[in-house]
């Protein structure tokens, strides 16, 4: 338990870095905004995401990853429909910051 409420926690700081690192996307709502959109992010990485990495599994074999790359993007997009008060305007900020959220949180998971 302690583990999950962690990664919600380091999720967070992550969001916030990417908020700020790339035009386009904002957050309205302050914390609890971003508390939010990291949980969802969470339980979206723990339940959704593995079955569509094994669905998209061949498509990933045959597009040498890149597929997962638009995954990620697809999924940071959908957050937008989720949470109210978090907004990506534009494709170039949705694969930008997909790639750079993507970034922290796996250095994150990797020292914690």
């Amino acid at each position: 338990m302690v583990h999950l409420v962690l990664r919600v926690i380091f999720t967070a700081f992550a969001l916030y870095a990417t908020v700020y690192a790339i035009p386009g996307i904002t957050v309205s709502g302050g914390w609890q905004t971003f508390a939010l959109v990291a949980f969802v992010w969470v339980a979206l990485s723990l339940s959704v995401k593995p079955v569509l990495k094994i669905v998209m599994l061949p498509i990933t074999f045959l597009t040498v990853g890149l597929s997962s790359f638009v995954l990620n993007a697809l999924l940071f997009w959908g957050m937008t429909l989720a949470v109210p008060g978090f907004s990506i305007d534009g494709v170039i900020p949705v694969l930008l910051g997909s790639l750079v959220f993507s970034f922290l949180t796996w250095i994150i998971h990797k020292i914690f």
